[in-house]
């Protein structure tokens, strides 16, 4: 058996790692356009910022390792220029030497990744303008931003963006973010995403959202940024980090299937429409895992997975690709966001039927020092609790629990697992009701309808907008802020004063968070009131605000 790998990143080379435990006896010869294979592309803005102070920590498993350990045929700056179906061989070029020549196959292996997006823009190819995607790359922008240079633009408000802005930051490097979109981290639902935008508004760097670059010019001052709105900014140099494109040049020249944004099209063992020819990772268009529907999701989890899987199907071995849930997280000034599954917007776009709650609960026990907040979202299916995704932001204990409903949502568990779930427990590491205990309850009760709710983004629209809005929190929390037009009655004073709440007008009650909110919905239901409790509280709509 030989196997020709084209790409030794990520999935490329998980393939040629595995194909080798599996058979001592294959050829496997791993093409690799870059300097690098198997490096961490996933660490290169840390390295950027000083964080990762020694660059040989970025390579995962250096070329000798590969060669030496797992007998592969590395070739490291050749690119494989076309592939010639019918005779199985493939033509590499030797990008030192400009030499080609001819290697075939049995089976072939491609994980060419994807490239950064460059937009059309003036000046988007002028010296000073960067993307990241290789070590190269990183090596010249550590070169600029410890070489005297005073301001940075950064286009696009993704994860890497995000990431680059807050090690730019730590390099005492002024940052403007360009984001076209109304928020950053466009993955996640708007709201969650306030808390960051928030800390990093507070660390400095400057955000203009719904505005990107027009065109940039090389000026006597740096690089002139033309924006949008007609202003402009002026930078030392900038970093282009809108998107990434599938590399997919090797297989529409082959005639393989591609889709409509793309991706190499596959099967679940990651075959593509050639049945001798794999494709994994970034540049494929695999399933998304609750709907099954088509997607593209480029992270380096399941990129690995897929490289695995391609290699054991090539053996003999059965098994399919789950498809991609979108697990993630980014780390910024202290906090995470991360996701796992649906989002609203996706759930939406894909017409599945969703509710959803929001807690806010600490990290820990509240009473062990050191308690950090997070907001917790979880979308499940009305009719049957189903787990559908969830997102997450704060400080710590956010990967934990986003972890933890990810495996859920493998598992096809619902809202009444969660509320089931054994974790483990002690004050310094979370509660004895869990956080992902706590959105089980809640989560259930609205099924139960024990708490019927009514979310913040539902105020002002039909049939909420006559609704009596009744704050249960203290006098001073509710002078402190509140939703227009509500009244004050603290929660403990309600059934004392339970005649001033009409028996023929809708109730909304709110608290800070949505627990006092949830006792007084229950007191009012009980009382013959038709009481709704706002869904993740005061906090919640801030966020919406």
């Amino acid at each position: 058996m030989k196997i020709v790998i084209v790409g030794a990143v990520a999935g490329g080379a998980s393939a040629a790692a595995r194909a080798r435990r599996l058979s001592e006896d294959a050829e496997i010869v791993l093409f690799e356009r870059g300097h690098d294979p198997s490096f961490a592309n996933c660490g290169l803005p840390y390295y950027i910022g000083g964080e990762i102070a020694e660059r040989q920590k970025l390579l995962v498993a250096p070329k000798e390792l590969l060669q030496q350990r797992f007998r592969l045929d590395v070739r490291t700056r050749t690119e494989v220029v076309s592939i010639d179906r019918e005779n199985k061989t493939v033509t590499a070029r030797d990008l030192e030497t400009g030499v080609t020549s001819t290697e075939s196959y049995d089976k072939l292996i491609l994980s060419p990744g994807a490239k950064p997006f460059v937009p059309p823009v003036p000046g988007a190819d002028l010296p000073g303008v960067y993307t990241l995607r290789d070590l190269q790359d990183a090596d010249r922008l550590l070169d600029v931003v410890t070489k005297g240079a005073k301001h940075a633009v950064i286009v696009g408000g993704g994860f890497i963006g995000l990431e680059m802005a807050e090690n730019l930051i730590n390099r005492s490097i002024a940052t403007t973010l360009l984001e076209l979109g109304d928020q950053i981290m466009p993955p996640l639902d708007k709201e969650m995403t306030q808390p960051i935008l928030k800390k990093l508004k507070e660390k400095g760097v400057k955000i203009r959202l719904c505005d990107t670059k027009e065109a940039i010019e090389k000026t006597d001052d740096g690089l002139k940024v033309t924006l949008t709105s007609g202003e402009h900014e002026i930078a030392d140099f900038v970093l282009l980090s809108v998107g990434v494109r599938p590399e997919n040049t090797l297989a529409i020249e082959a005639g393989l299937e591609v889709g409509p944004r793309g991706g190499i099209k596959v099967n679940k063992q990651m075959q593509t429409s050639d049945p001798d020819i794999y494709a994994v990772g970034d540049a494929v268009e695999t399933y998304e895992f609750i709907t099954n529907n088509p997607t593209q999701v480029p992270l380096a989890g399941p990129a690995n997975r897929q490289g695995r899987l391609a290699a054991e199907h090539i053996f003999g071995r059965s098994g399919e690709y789950r498809g991609t849930q979108g697990t993630a997280i980014v780390g910024l000034f202290g906090m995470s966001a991360a996701m796992t599954g649906l989002s609203e917007k996706a759930a939406r776009r894909f017409e599945v039927a969703y509710e959803k709650v929001y807690i806010h609960p600490a990290h820990h026990a509240g009473y062990f020092p050191g308690a950090q907040g997070m907001t917790l979202k979880l979308l499940f299916s009305p009719e049957d609790g189903k787990i559908l995704g969830a997102q997450g932001v704060g400080g710590g204990g956010v990967d934990k629990r986003i972890d933890v409903i990810a495996m859920a949502i493998q598992a096809g568990m619902t809202v009444y697992d969660l509320e089931e779930a054994e974790l483990s427990y002690a004050p310094q590491f979370g509660s004895a009701k869990d956080p992902v205990n706590m959105l089980g309850f809640v989560a259930s009760g609205v099924l139960r309808n024990d708490q019927p709710i009514v979310h913040a983004d539902q105020l002002d629209k039909e049939p909420w907008t006559d609704a009596l809005l009744v704050d249960v929190r203290t006098p001073a929390e509710f002078e402190s802020g509140h939703i227009e037009g509500a009244i004050n009655i603290p929660v403990d004073d309600l059934r004392n004063r339970i005649d001033e709440i009409p028996v023929d007008r809708t109730v909304i009650a709110y608290c800070k968070v949505g627990m006092r909110g949830y006792l007084a919905t229950r007191i009012l239901l009980q009382n013959n009131r038709k009481a709704y409790n706002l869904s993740g509280g005061y906090t919640t709509w801030e966020l919406m605000q």
